[in-house]
């Protein structure tokens, strides 16, 4: 049984290394993988693997404890039947010193009997009894005592044979269990070595798995957003198909489409199209700015340079600011007042503490020709608010953030988000283009690539396969949710299911083969549930099953949130 137990562990573990192979080249060099379906299979290897030496690892844990158990039994029986031997030794001698002691009396008997009858004939010993009687008696008696001493001799060598057959079954059981002893030490080792290294290989394939989730992560913020994105120096345009009105108007009866709040932002600070809608609301800079960041700028001494990246050491307030191009100068006056300030406070911080700021997103965009050259709107803000900075507070911005903002709430012309907020939005007020919108281009451009897609509609069937594809990612298993790809192959590759693949594995767990109907509840500046034919699940899961199976290069491009509609038509 023993020996059965370690063949089926060895098995096992010979096993996992029948499995390691697959996609060896591509998968050890993560970094150099762009297609996210090739990215998923590997990590649905590399899991498969390590579930599958975890299993192994467990019977071969499992049986090197038996075996360490069945070691410690066997010296426990060697030693016992080391002093089983000792006894029966023992015994033996004792048995082999009584048996020479009668050996000894009954040859004394013997010989004292035969002196006995030599000196004294049968017939005179007949002749000199006093009777026939006492004769027979006594020669009687002498027989029975012979007898006896002979049965007890012949009784204590049987003991002894008996004893000696013990002693042999015990040495070759004590070779045996030695053997057996100096066996189960070696499987138990080979064992102990396979453990360790199994533990080693697990850890290796971890680090892997970290390494090509990271780059399946990279490959998803393209979706997601990955960078906070600005108006620029020119407004942005955007295509009639992502509009509510282009889907309403062009849209199939049937069709449904997913519009987000907002696009690409860290949703704090000033939103830049609603800093815009309020002065078009009437709003001066400072009221805008109270809103944003609630407080009134103060009077700083702005005099001076500021290290630029790539550019060195720039005059602070006239050529550096007429150089930030983070808002359209055809925005209204206020607004531009509000866009200087905010811009002028983020440097200064860079200003008084010495270092070189950058001039892209990261920091906030700065161009060398328009510093040359600022258009007078520009001009005119920045001179009129000079030395104007707001005390200890960053102030980010970013172009949309959806009608609600981290560090202020809701960005409303009343301020709540009851009933449609939307409509309400300062955002909505500036026409931002990204306010609500259904993303289908790559990146944030109007002429983006669309991988074939002419808009982004979805019919009945393409939604509820965004729905099984979220079942799989959430309830099904890793090897389930590794081919859960954007159904659209000449964008991504791959080998993504098929809508009726995906649905046949999603029934298990509650899957859909057409939408019919569509229910979304949005909380405060997030979506928290999505319903789809009675099918319930999370804004999160919905947003991630998205951005992972949606067709073409449909998105939900935002970070660390998920604030979206879904329209029916």
């Amino acid at each position: 049984m023993l020996k059965k137990l370690l063949v089926i562990g060895l098995f096992l573990f010979i096993g996992i290394y029948w499995v390691i192979p697959v996609q060896a080249d591509e998968c050890d060099n993560p970094g150099s993988l762009t297609d996210t379906s090739k990215i998923q299979q590997c990590i649905g290897n590399f899991n498969g693997i390590v579930d599958a030496i975890s299993k192994a690892n467990t019977t071969n844990a499992q049986q090197l404890a038996g075996l360490k158990s069945q070691i410690t039994s066997l010296k426990s029986q060697i030693v016992s039947l080391d002093n089983r031997l000792t006894k029966l030794s023992q015994e033996v001698f004792d048995r082999q010193v009584k048996i020479g002691i009668k050996q000894e009396l009954l040859s004394a008997k013997v010989k004292q009997d035969y002196i006995r009858k030599r000196d004294q004939p049968i017939l005179l010993m007949l002749f000199s009894s006093d009777n026939a009687a006492k004769f027979f008696r006594d020669l009687s008696y002498r027989q029975k005592l012979a007898h006896q001493d002979k049965q007890i001799i012949e009784q204590v060598s049987a003991e002894v044979r008996n004893l000696d057959e013990q002693a042999t079954s015990l040495k070759s059981q004590k070779t045996n269990l030695d053997a057996l002893r100096s066996r189960v030490d070696k499987q138990a080792g080979f064992l102990a070595a396979e453990v360790t290294k199994a533990n080693k290989y697990v850890t290796d394939l971890s680090s892997k798995i970290s390494a090509l989730s990271a780059r399946q992560n990279a490959i998803l913020a393209e979706r997601n957003g990955n960078f906070i994105a600005s108006i620029g120096d020119s407004e942005l345009s955007d295509d009639y198909n992502s509009s509510i009105k282009g889907f309403r108007d062009a849209a199939p009866s049937g069709s449904f489409a997913v519009f987000s709040f907002g696009a690409y932002t860290h949703r704090k600070g000033m939103s830049q199209y609603g800093a815009k809608g309020r002065a078009q609301s009437g709003q001066n800079s400072t009221t805008i700015l109270k809103a944003y960041y609630g407080k009134d700028p103060v009077g700083k001494d702005t005099g001076g340079t500021i290290s630029v990246t790539g550019f060195g050491n720039l005059n602070f307030e006239d050529y550096y600011l007429m150089g930030i191009a983070e808002m359209p100068s055809s925005f209204p006056g206020e607004a531009l007042k509000a866009q200087a300030i905010a811009a002028r406070t983020y440097a200064y911080r860079y200003k008084v503490e010495g270092k070189s700021i950058c001039t892209n997103e990261a920091c906030q965009v700065f161009s060398n020709s328009k510093a040359a050259n600022p258009p007078e709107a520009w001009k005119q803000a920045v001179q009129s608010t000079k030395g104007q900075v707001i005390d200890n507070v960053v102030t980010y911005y970013s172009s949309t953030t959806g009608g609600y903002i981290t560090t202020m709430g809701w960005d409303t012309t009343d301020g709540s988000g009851g009933g449609n907020f939307f409509d309400k939005s300062y955002e909505k007020v500036g026409a931002s283009p990204w306010a609500y919108k259904s993303w289908y281009r790559q990146g944030y451009s109007s002429s983006g690539d669309t991988c074939g897609r002419g808009n982004p509609w979805l019919n009945g069937q393409e939604l509820a396969d965004i729905v099984n594809a979220a079942l799989v990612l959430s309830r099904g298993s890793g090897e389930e949710a590794a081919r859960v790809t954007p159904v659209t192959t000449s964008c991504w590759g791959g080998n993504p299911y098929s809508m009726d693949e995906l649905k046949n594995v999603a029934s298990k767990y509650g899957g859909i083969s057409n939408a019919s109907s569509v229910s979304v509840a949005q909380g405060n500046g997030t979506t928290s549930r999505v319903t789809v034919s009675g099918v319930e699940l999370s804004g999160d899961e919905f947003k991630k099953a998205f951005n992972l199976r949606a067709p073409g290069r449909m998105r939900i491009p935002q970070s660390g949130f998920a604030f979206f509609n879904i329209e029916s038509k």
